[in-house]
């Protein structure tokens, strides 16, 4: 207490110190700020980086709805990534408390079947091309593949299978999201960042290392890949 006192005594007799000195027409009067919900008064307000999104050019009406098809399957899927990040997050959390590898692998049954009985009937509707963006998808937000996710979950035996039923339609689990070499991707990243951008789709930071500007400067005027519907 006692050198906290001497602390703000220092403080405040310099702060004087300093006041005395001055003269009066030196004096600058800062404007102080509230923002809603903070209790901090602030000079300044910090905003978000904002990304300047070109308008799009298509080179036919074909690539234009099959930028459309892309665009309305990526907004449909992207929240069950942003979800899976979100469970990740807390299974890992909650894990890291947990001692006991017998309440670790109760409490990691819990969470599964959880995800499993709320979300699976939704995930069954999913088309082909919409169960492979949301691979990728989730590889973009966790930074793990579909397959190394239910490797470390379940088993991977259970994984190797989960991968080769996919296979049959078409699907693999172990898809990684490759904007800087995966033309599609970089479209992925595009809607999503547009989305963003409306308010359309809340923003969740990915978990892989890539600039987005870059990309878009590479993929500036190339021919898009086709895609299957």
């Amino acid at each position: 207490m006692k050198r906290l006192f001497l602390l703000l005594l220092f403080i405040f007799s310099g702060s004087a110190i300093a006041q005395e000195n001055m003269p009066v027409s030196d004096t600058l009067q800062k404007e102080y700020m509230f923002i809603e919900g903070d209790s901090i008064a602030r000079e300044h307000i910090d905003l978000d980086e904002v990304l300047i999104l070109g308008r799009l050019k298509f080179d036919s009406d074909l690539e234009r709805r099959k930028y459309l098809i892309l665009r309305r399957k990526t907004i449909k899927v992207y929240p069950y990534a942003k979800l899976a990040s979100e469970r990740l997050v807390e299974l890992n959390s909650r894990l890291d408390q947990i001692k006991s590898r017998r309440d670790r692998k109760k409490y990691t049954k819990i969470v599964q079947n959880y995800i499993e009985d709320q979300f699976s009937a939704e995930l069954k509707k999913l088309t082909r091309t919409e169960g492979q963006i949301l691979v990728k998808l989730i590889h973009r937000q966790t930074g793990t593949t579909t397959f190394d996710l239910i490797k470390e979950l379940k088993s991977g035996w259970r994984a190797f299978w989960y991968n080769t039923t996919a296979s049959f339609f078409d699907i693999s689990l172990k898809e990684e999201f490759k904007p800087e070499s995966d033309q599609e991707d970089y479209l992925i990243e595009d809607i999503l960042q547009r989305a963003f951008q409306k308010k359309q789709l809340q923003k969740q930071p990915s978990a892989l290392d890539f600039n987005f500007l870059e990309l878009t400067n590479k993929w500036s005027a190339p021919n898009k890949p086709d895609r299957k519907s």
